[in-house]
């Protein structure tokens, strides 16, 4: 991971797909979505970067699943944290949020993981 790139580096990029995400989001409901980003926009903002595809699953504005080494990921949890619509709907599901080799973004929406510090007597 480039520590060089300055905090949030791909979450204008991201912003700008943030309508579409959103409309995945919703969509991934009902069945699982794609959507074809352009991979040329990734490779401006980051032309020395060794690879862009990742895999986030998040609920509840968190990532569940380990994105430390992704910038792309973690600034796509940022964008989705501070909009409204889409940490509301990560406030109530669990989405799995992959982008592909060929820049081809994938939205699940996958089971929540189980809260275990709270147990009913």
């Amino acid at each position: 991971m480039d520590t060089s790139l300055p905090f949030h580096f791909y979450a204008p990029l991201w912003n700008k797909y943030r309508p579409v995400l959103i409309k995945l989001m919703m969509a991934a409901n009902e069945a699982p979505q794609q959507y074809t980003l352009y991979g040329h926009e990734f490779k401006a903002l980051n032309p020395k970067a060794k690879g862009y595809s990742f895999t986030l699953q998040a609920f509840r504005g968190k990532a569940i699943n380990n994105i430390k080494d992704s910038l792309t990921a973690q600034d796509l949890l940022y964008v989705l944290e501070v909009s409204k619509t889409a940490s509301e709907l990560l406030g109530s599901n669990a989405y799995d949020f992959t982008l592909d080799k060929k820049f081809v973004l994938h939205v699940t929406k996958i089971d929540a993981p189980i809260d275990t510090t709270h147990h009913m007597l």
